[in-house]
């Protein structure tokens, strides 16, 4: 295959789809999801024949059993994938939406409308079920998209592509609306990335090996996260079974997800009260604990934390563990070593609260509850295409908003500027 030639036809088909998709209805694109999902219901047997091509095929080639399980497409997951596109047709639509609209002096008036970003590329590794959550986000939101899977899921891809496309023929909307890479080449990322003429936006769901290439290599604006460094701070006005809970919570609820707490902050005053209490959790939950020297003094049977340990996402039982002197200490050392994705404090002091809020510079910063709650389907968005600790466009979790931009309207009835 002529991988240039190939994904230059790719770009051009998607061009030309996302024009018609813009000017599609909310109920045409509500009907395409739905007839996706119809579609994908009456494909099991076909889906799950092509998951265990991939399967078979992984472990030939050594997978570790994470990564099969991630692969895998149970009756419950294809379940997920249906009721997931039938979810995203009952959200609202934000395209065409005006907002803002006032009168200016001369008469004219001034507003914003809420458009479509145009072709989103979406790179990602392993699981196919994202191939249905990028394809139904993108569609919702007026894009057209092109999604390029991970090798090892190529033939269960395909599977999902072809009920997609199905979806889509039913309602009269283009087919190269969703395209799915049909290759295993690499080179087919590298065109992606740097096709400024048919693509807007990249977004890459994967490990900091793959995001760091795309982030590095793109012509196109990427949306992404790097790291998920989360810290939780228990003030020393915390409550201490409320600290304790988040705490326990924003470790151990899931292990390797972005949103999971990777350093737990104390306050000095309160430190000898509390870090008994919560090594004791954490070693039922065979959670190793990494401390400084104030930690150490505490907890005797703690491990020593290194400078690495506080830049470290584990994504495993693991936790660094630090104590500082107040609020302007844990502030200074999160807006020092976290990725700005997700960070907490434990307080009842309404004051410290504010400047927690206010001076932590993070996607999102929260008041006594678990980082794991920062989550598209937590935040009320219905799904997500990932989280974005970007500052410019998009940032936190992207649903439908995220991948839309804005645009000005004016409404004059014959003005001309004098």
């Amino acid at each position: 295959m002529d991988i240039s030639a190939y994904m230059a036809d790719v770009g051009q088909k998607a061009r030309a789809a996302a024009t018609a998709v813009a000017r599609s209805s909310t109920a045409e694109r509500n009907d395409a999801l739905l007839a996706m999902a119809d579609a994908l219901d009456a494909s099991r047997d076909a889906l799950t024949q092509a998951n265990r091509q991939d399967l078979e095929a992984g472990r030939e080639n050594g997978l570790e059993p994470a990564m099969l399980d991630r692969l895998e497409l149970t009756p419950a997951r294809i379940d997920a994938m249906i009721e997931g596109l039938r979810q995203v047709a009952s959200l609202p639509d934000p395209i065409g939406e005006i907002t803002g609209m006032s009168y200016r002096p001369s008469g004219i008036q001034v507003g914003k409308m809420r458009v479509p970003l145009g072709v989103i590329g979406i790179i990602y590794e392993s699981r196919p079920n994202v191939t249905v959550e990028a394809a139904s986000l993108c569609l919702k939101s007026g894009n057209a998209t092109v999604l390029r899977g991970g090798s090892e899921s190529l033939h269960s891809n395909q599977a999902i592509a072809a009920c997609i496309a199905e979806g889509l023929r039913k309602v009269g909307l283009p087919e190269e609306a969703v395209q799915v890479i049909k290759t295993r080449d690499r080179e087919a990322v590298g065109k992606l990335i740097a096709m400024p003429e048919y693509v807007d936006v990249i977004v890459p769901r994967g490990g900091k090996g793959l995001i760091e290439r795309i982030s590095r290599d793109a012509r196109v604006p990427v949306i992404k996260h790097l790291d998920g460094v989360c810290h939780v701070y228990v003030d020393s006005h915390a409550d201490p079974e409320k600290a304790l809970a988040i705490a326990v919570n924003a470790k151990t609820q899931r292990y390797g997800t972005c949103n999971t707490m990777e350093t737990l902050l104390v306050d000095a005053e309160i430190a000898a009260d509390i870090l008994p209490l919560l090594a004791r959790a954490f070693e039922e939950k065979g959670v190793e604990l990494r401390g400084c020297d104030r930690t150490r003094d505490i907890l005797a049977n703690v491990a020593s934390a290194t400078e690495d340990d506080w830049h470290a996402e584990y994504l495993a039982p693991i936790l660094a563990v630090r104590v500082v002197d107040g609020l302007d200490a844990a502030i200074a050392h999160i807006n020092r070593y976290s990725s700005q994705h997700t960070d907490a404090i434990v307080t009842e002091n309404y004051t410290r609260a504010r400047r927690f809020l206010t001076e932590v510079d993070s996607s999102s910063v929260m008041v006594n509850a678990s980082t794991r709650f920062a989550d598209g389907f937590e935040y009320g968005l219905g799904a997500e295409i990932g989280i974005s600790t970007d500052k410019l466009h998009a940032r936190g979790p992207v649903g439908l908003e995220g991948l839309t931009s804005q645009k000005y309207v004016v409404f004059g009835d014959g003005h001309i500027r004098s």
